[in-house]
């Protein structure tokens, strides 16, 4: 708690920088603020099955009580959640979360209107350190690894603090990941734009650079088919399937690309499969379901064993009553399709990393527990045991976005470890080199 109070004590002076480039908006009201801050826990209330899964009730709690105490003033959208979103860490799920909404909308206004974002997407290290990973849009940069230590005479490491103490996400290794990609956006958030961006890196180099008026790399790729999914063949008989989302609108889209993608599986003789998931943040069991699984799935399987759910308004019915809690456990299971002339009976190899989240941690459960592969990447920053069917409200007056979740699966085996995601077998997973653990994987077959 004495953390929280230390953080959001520098928030007055935070909800008075001035936003470059903003357009004006009619400040809220100490009532309004107030108001979007008891919706935010009646909607949790009504909605998550099990609060304390994730958080600590009494924390929670306590930071209610303090950010009503800050709603002293009128703020404006952005500085409300700027306040609200000092939740987020506390709430520790990815599912769970008080974001800005429409970051893709905002960010394209922002720049029609000659904003401009900070020039590189960036990496933070384990031990907090912001380093350049690419030039903002994903082109290479020869500053790539460079330390930043200040960024417009404000240290480096307190902007990552403040920046840290707003992420959403199940642990701080999977915040700082999550950061890491939003970094752009967030800054803008959090400490407005200029022009200009004064650097300066650990080895002494002090370099100025002009603001970008380029979409973030996660943000510009949402909406491209090509950038989401991908099939290659690789050398020594092997292939990589990129699966970036399991939250396409076009099922039918993406079960046709992997149709075809096990078509050349069988066609050129591959006998090692990759599948990389480590940018996949989840969307629809059924896609993997059935447009992976059904191709490598040699014994019946489920994808869960027990759910805990809360019964919500319009899920509601005669044996299950609003506001219930329900337990139950997961019948249904996929039976392998053995007689698809598809099927890959190879040496199968699941690629996991910083961003896997989501249904994605779901399909790795199922990889592990029914041996249909090797769970390869970095140790996991992300927990076995799901949330899901999340709920998405937008806050009456502020208009920022909340999601809960109104469902929790424990893995398919039942086991209660490891809590975390962890990899069969752990190899490093370079934040400048996606091909790396792709060539280490390739080795283990020689």
């Amino acid at each position: 708690m004495k953390r929280l109070k230390r953080l959001l004590a520098c928030l007055i002076l935070l909800c008075c920088a001035p936003l470059a480039l903003a357009q004006p908006t009619p400040l809220l009201t100490p009532e309004q603020l107030r108001a979007d801050l008891r919706f935010i826990q009646e909607s949790i209330a009504a909605t998550h099955p099990e609060p304390g899964f994730s958080a600590d009730p009494a924390a929670v709690r306590q930071a209610y009580e303090y950010i009503a105490e800050q709603m002293q003033v009128p703020m404006s959208p952005d500085q409300a959640w700027r306040l609200l979103a000092m939740l987020n860490p506390l709430y520790a799920d990815g599912h769970l979360a008080i974001t800005p909404a429409g970051p893709l909308a905002q960010s394209q206004a922002f720049l029609e209107a000659g904003g401009r974002f900070f020039p590189y997407e960036v990496s933070l290290d384990a031990a907090g350190g912001l380093r350049i990973r690419a030039q903002l849009g994903g082109a290479p940069s020869p500053l790539q690894g460079a330390r930043i230590t200040s960024i417009n005479s404000a240290p480096a490491s307190g902007i990552v603090a403040d920046l840290l103490a707003r992420s959403h996400g199940d642990t701080a290794a999977f915040r700082a990941s999550l950061l890491s990609l939003r970094w752009p956006f967030m800054y803008w958030k959090m400490l407005g734009a200029t022009p200009q961006y004064a650097l300066q890196f650990d080895d002494g180099q002090r370099l100025t650079v002009a603001g970008a008026a380029t979409l973030p790399a996660y943000l510009a790729g949402n909406d491209s088919f090509a950038q989401q999914f991908r099939f290659e063949l690789l050398p020594g008989k092997a292939a990589l399937l990129t699966l970036n989302t399991f939250s396409w609108r076009d099922k039918g889209q993406f079960t046709t690309f992997t149709a075809d993608a096990f078509r050349q599986v069988r066609k050129t003789g591959v006998q090692t499969l990759l599948i990389d998931v480590r940018a996949n943040g989840g969307g629809n069991d059924d896609m993997w379901i059935d447009g992976v699984l059904r191709y490598i799935a040699d014994k019946p399987y489920r994808w869960a064993s027990t759910y805990r759910k809360k019964v919500i308004k319009g899920r509601d019915s005669a044996r299950e009553k609003l506001g219930d809690v329900i337990d139950g456990e997961i019948g249904s299971w996929q039976q392998p399709q053995l007689d698809d002339p598809l099927h890959f009976s190879g040496n199968t190899y699941l690629l996991v990393g910083r961003r896997t989240y989501s249904s994605s941690i779901l399909l790795s459960n199922v990889m592990q527990d029914f041996g249909f592969g090797k769970v390869v990447g970095a140790a996991g920053q992300a927990r076995t045991r799901q949330s899901g069917g999340t709920q998405n409200f937008v806050l009456p007056n502020s208009g920022l976005e909340l999601g809960v979740p109104r469902l929790l699966f424990q893995r398919p085996s039942g086991a209660a470890t490891p809590v975390l995601l962890q990899p069969d077998i752990v190899l490093p997973d370079s934040p400048y080199n996606e091909r790396e653990l792709i060539d280490a994987v390739l080795n283990l077959q020689t």
